[in-house]
């Protein structure tokens, strides 16, 4: 971006000179003529005339060549930048940011950036360095004009800075209704079975329609004060050349102004300003990439959810032999207020089977975040054998956890791919069969090869999550999550994926996650989660656990 800038003021520069060549030749031409010189006389003069149009006409493209290019560098760097950020440091998105505002904000909201850095930025250098030259030229030649556009040229600046405050208030309240509307549109869009299973559709069309009026008549106020500021600054710019124009015009009647010198003057006037118009304009045109850029600082400011050690992160353990350890464990959401964990402690031995029960909103979901490096605990440790967690790499310690979440995410692609997702290697006929999956993948058209996800093949609640499971065993990680695997399943595909979750292979620690007693059968340890903490008085191994459900 700087090289670009740099580039763009020395694209200026060349600019001012040739606006003070035109003018110069220009006034040089209509004056000889006017004194009774022929065509061969002024011949050189219109030559020179066509040449520095036409390098006028050149360096305008150049000039917006390069601010695009500039653009398109920083606008790619900014949004890798931002999803780096909010699916690499942040992906449980546990600081309460909405997905549709961080869609707006990667999508339209960074393109409308464009505008600031492809033509606003470069204007600012033509506005800086253009009425300089214009006042630095005109006034060896004719003091008293220079002197009225030097009294004038400040109304120009000041009128914008006037108009900018009040449009980036308006653009502010825009930019809100657009993430208003982006948000509302896409949980409608992810809540469609339900409101159809509702027949509440009609209702949440009236709403988007609201929503929408109010970002119409945000969009409609931002373009009057477009308008009327562009009329503001046309005004200015206007008085300042009829000012100019009206002393030299009574000087040259009177006999105390040279006619080349009046002509040159008269013709650099209008250029006097322009720079300044047009940046007036182009700071309209990217006002609402500046006010979505002043969100998008601060998504970029927000610290990482898991840190990273600062020096040399240390090895991390292997989970096959050494234990996983909840110590003093204490939690709260940046979003909201109260600690979810107070003091939980649990520790999970290499091979054990531990299933965590409780009331929703108790934390199990949390613990996962904590033991998948999704987050880190406020207070306490999350250690692996001694090792805390914080001083491993966050991927060292993820490539060792496979993750089954309530809701399997289905890439499109074949089955195949989508059990390889975290494995390229694997065999995913041995990862299907152990998730009790393989039976229904080979009943599909293709089998393994059938296309699935958006736009392919649909599959069911319950194939969907054995295929999810599937992939969590190709990854063949010593530490297995199943986080509520058959919370959205009905009672018969919640007892295929239970049996398959039963039947597991015992080199793995298994942290199971679950509302129902009844899913926990089969787990070495029960423990119960309330009020933040593992409790002891309601933990019960697992021949006890069937007779409470009983």
């Amino acid at each position: 971006m700087r090289a670009a800038l740099g580039a763009d003021a020395a694209l200026g520069v060349l600019g001012a000179v040739l606006v003070l060549a035109q003018a110069t030749l220009l006034a040089s031409v209509i004056a000889r003529a006017w004194g009774g010189a022929d065509l061969a006389e002024v011949t050189p003069a219109l030559l020179g005339l066509v040449a520095v149009v036409a390098g006028r006409s050149a360096l305008s493209w150049g000039f917006e060549v390069v601010g695009r290019r500039a653009a398109a560098s920083v606008l790619s760097d900014l949004r890798m930048a931002l999803v780096r950020r909010r699916l690499r440091d942040a992906p449980a998105a546990l600081d309460g940011v909405q997905s549709g505002e961080v869609a707006t904000a990667a999508v339209g909201g960074i393109e409308a950036l464009e505008g600031y850095f492809a033509k606003y930025l470069p204007q600012v250098v033509l506005a800086c360095i253009v009425p300089l030259a214009v006042i630095a030229w005109s006034a060896p030649i004719d003091l008293l004009s220079a002197g009225i556009m030097v009294a004038t040229l400040p109304l120009v600046p000041i009128f914008m800075v006037l108009v900018g405050w009040y449009t980036e208030r308006r653009t502010t309240e825009r930019y809100a209704a657009m993430v208003r509307l982006s948000t509302h549109f896409l949980d409608v869009v992810r809540g469609l079975p339900t409101l159809r299973a509702f027949n509440r559709g009609g209702a949440q069309a009236a709403r988007i329609e609201e929503v929408s009026d109010d970002y119409r008549r945000a969009t409609m106020g931002t373009l009057r004060v477009t308008f009327l500021s562009g009329a503001v600054l046309e005004l200015a710019a206007t008085l300042g050349v009829a000012l100019v124009a009206v002393t030299v015009g009574v000087r040259l009647v009177e006999g105390h102004l040279a006619l080349q010198a009046g002509l040159t003057v008269l013709i650099l006037a209008p250029e006097l300003y322009a720079p300044l118009r047009a940046l007036g304009a182009q700071y309209h045109a990217s006002a609402d990439g500046m006010a979505v850029a002043h969100r998008i600082l601060d998504l970029l400011d927000e610290p990482a959810a898991v840190s990273a050690p600062d020096g040399d992160a240390v090895a991390m353990p292997d989970l096959r032999t050494a234990p996983v350890v909840l110590d003093d464990v204490v939690y709260a959401y940046p979003s909201r207020e109260g600690d979810v964990l107070r003091g939980a402690s649990l520790t999970l031995a290499p091979g054990e089977r531990v299933a965590v029960v409780g009331p929703s909103g108790a934390g199990k979901s949390t613990i996962a975040s904590l033991l998948l490096r999704l987050a880190e605990p406020t207070g306490g440790r999350v250690l692996a054998g001694d090792v805390d967690a914080r001083d491993v790499a966050p991927d060292a310690w993820r490539a060792q956890v496979s993750w089954v979440p309530q809701r399997a995410t289905i890439l499109r692609g074949t089955v195949a791919e989508n059990i390889r997702l975290g494995a390229p290697d694997a065999d995913v006929e041995v990862a299907a069969r152990a998730a009790g999956a393989d039976e229904f993948i080979r009943a599909l058209p293709d089998g393994y090869d059938t296309v699935v996800g958006e736009g392919g093949r649909a599959l069911s609640a319950g194939q969907s999550q054995r295929l999810a499971l599937a992939r969590a065993l190709a990854r063949a990680t010593p530490l297995l999550i199943l986080d509520e695997p058959t919370a959205n399943l009905d009672a018969e595909s919640a007892a295929v994926v239970a049996d398959a979750v039963r039947r597991l292979p015992r080199d793995r620690t298994v942290l199971l996650i679950a509302h129902d007693r009844e899913f926990t059968r089969g787990m070495d340890r029960v423990v119960a989660l309330a009020d933040g903490a593992f409790t002891a008085d309601d933990a019960v191994n697992a021949t006890a656990a069937p007779e409470e459900t009983s």
